[in-house]
């Protein structure tokens, strides 16, 4: 394979979540301008509605608003951010992504059911970390430029792919000292999922 081919889902850990029909509303899924890496922004499915005959039903939850980039050399995913609508979540996201984490990786994310004031390191399986912060009506996609400390005028004139690289690199080397706690701490003390439309003007 030609070092200037473009690397393709398949060559990634994308494709191996893709053959598992996990990889859902893509917004982004294209290959990242340094070589050897694929980004992708959409959802990637935990867990599945039981399937009844050839009727295609939406998964029973998924880790949504994704931006991670996969890099094909080592068939990881080095930093992803999503959202994960319940904190109990947590749990299957490192199971369903285990063979593709990694310990030096930069994994975040924001949940719903979280106090607002809270933020927390928590380790998965295989020495892997994610960073837990809150989120409630605001995007992934902004609260990651905030968190990173990124103006979105910074990043207004890229391209997509030139966007989600920026963001992801920057947010890899952002300083993240949150507190550690348990997955079973996180799970006592989590709230109850809030209503994601309650607020919302209609």
């Amino acid at each position: 394979m030609s070092t200037l081919a473009a690397t393709a889902l398949e060559d990634t850990a994308f494709g191996t979540l893709a053959s598992q029909h996990r990889l859902l509303n893509a917004v982004l899924k294209e290959p990242l301008p340094k070589a050897g890496t694929f980004g992708f922004r959409g959802d990637i499915a935990l867990a599945f509605q039981d399937q009844v005959a050839d009727e295609a039903r939406p998964p029973a939850y998924s880790i949504e608003q994704i931006l991670a980039v996969a890099d094909a050399a080592t068939g990881k995913i080095p930093v992803l951010a999503g959202y994960l609508h319940n904190f109990a979540w947590l749990k299957d996201a490192g199971e369903v992504l285990a063979d593709f984490l990694v310990p030096e990786g930069t994994y975040v994310f924001f949940v719903n059911n979280i106090d607002f004031l809270k933020k927390y390191t928590v380790a998965l399986p295989g020495g892997v970390t994610a960073k837990i912060l809150p989120l409630d009506e605001s995007t992934v996609w902004k609260e990651t430029l905030e968190l990173a400390d990124i103006d979105k005028n910074d990043v207004k004139k890229m391209s997509g792919a030139q966007k989600l690289e920026y963001v992801l690199n920057t947010l890899t080397e952002t300083a993240m000292p949150f507190p550690e706690i348990s997955y079973e701490d996180g799970v006592a003390t989590m709230e109850p999922v809030r209503n994601r439309n309650e607020n919302r003007p209609v």
